[in-house]
């Protein structure tokens, strides 16, 4: 005779300000599998979501303050109660980069966003520049060109490190230029931003400006567990398993992470099924 152990597995996510991170913000997915046209990032965390819940996940928004080992499970922290949770995954992603010049602060909402379809309608029919020039930075432009006037591209380096695809519509749009080998030095003006000054002294007028120079990982939950790497990522097996027993970190958190949605889904898949078998000791 048999006998056979129940496991009742509750699944809840805790989102600190919205649902799908800062992938709701993208106008247009394209490396996304499933999808030959693209889907509109909210589009696709809005199905995602429904999903999750039709299977049984418990969500909410809350803020986690912190996580600590309690027994043989975890105590997480947070704005209001407690939780106790037997396995953890964090996929926390990232925080926007800051240039740290002067104006980027005291222009922040006042013309300096991180944000294109947040932000870009305030800019209808007047210049703006982005800062960056990797795949959310050419996105970023493209977007823009459709509601600005004129959209400059400051670069680094000589030219973008985009897809191909991002390239050559950049370069065939005619609202769009780039400015390469430069620095943003400055941002001026007086109740919003008026130019920007670039390190060899030119001055290009701008309305507005986003910055998009990639993202540092948010990474603080874990700092007091494990030894993170100079950047801020967590080290992970092949399960996405950090050095502590039944924690994870998946996506911008992870070591080696490849900074692709696809990738950070994969992530989530596996560090998903190494929770359940080690929930269930299989």
């Amino acid at each position: 005779m048999y006998t056979y152990e129940i496991v009742i597995i509750t699944v809840f996510l805790a989102e600190r300000q919205m649902f799908g991170g800062q992938i709701v913000n993208a106008d247009q997915i394209e490396n996304y599998p499933g999808f030959p046209d693209g889907v509109l990032g909210a589009d696709l965390v809005s199905q995602v979501r429904m999903q999750a819940l039709k299977l049984g996940a418990k969500m909410q928004y809350l803020e986690m303050t912190g996580i600590k080992i309690e027994g043989d499970g975890f105590q997480l922290a947070t704005a209001e109660e407690p939780i106790q949770a037997k396995t953890v995954i964090v996929a926390t992603g990232g925080n926007h980069r800051v240039l740290g010049i002067k104006g980027e602060a005291e222009f922040e909402g006042r013309g300096v966003s991180r944000c294109a379809t947040c932000d870009g309608a305030f800019f209808r029919d007047q210049p703006v520049a982005v800062v960056g020039g990797g795949d959310t930075a050419l996105d970023e432009a493209l977007y823009l060109s459709k509601i600005a006037s004129r959209v400059t591209i400051i670069l680094q380096g000589a030219t973008p490190i985009a897809s191909e695809t991002l390239l050559r519509r950049a370069r065939e749009n005619p609202k769009i230029e780039f400015v390469a080998n430069a620095t943003l030095e400055e941002i001026s003006g007086n109740h919003s931003i008026e130019s920007l000054r670039l390190g060899d002294g030119t001055h290009v007028p701008v309305a507005g400006v986003f910055v998009a120079i990639g993202f540092e990982p948010e990474t603080s939950l874990l700092k007091n567990l494990v030894e993170l790497d100079p950047i801020g990522h967590a080290p992970v097996d092949i399960h996405m398993q950090t050095t502590v027993p039944g924690l994870f970190a998946v996506g911008s958190a992870r070591q080696g992470n490849a900074g692709q949605l696809a990738s950070a889904a994969g992530d989530g898949v596996t560090a998903a099924v190494a929770a359940h078998r080690y929930l269930t000791n299989i």
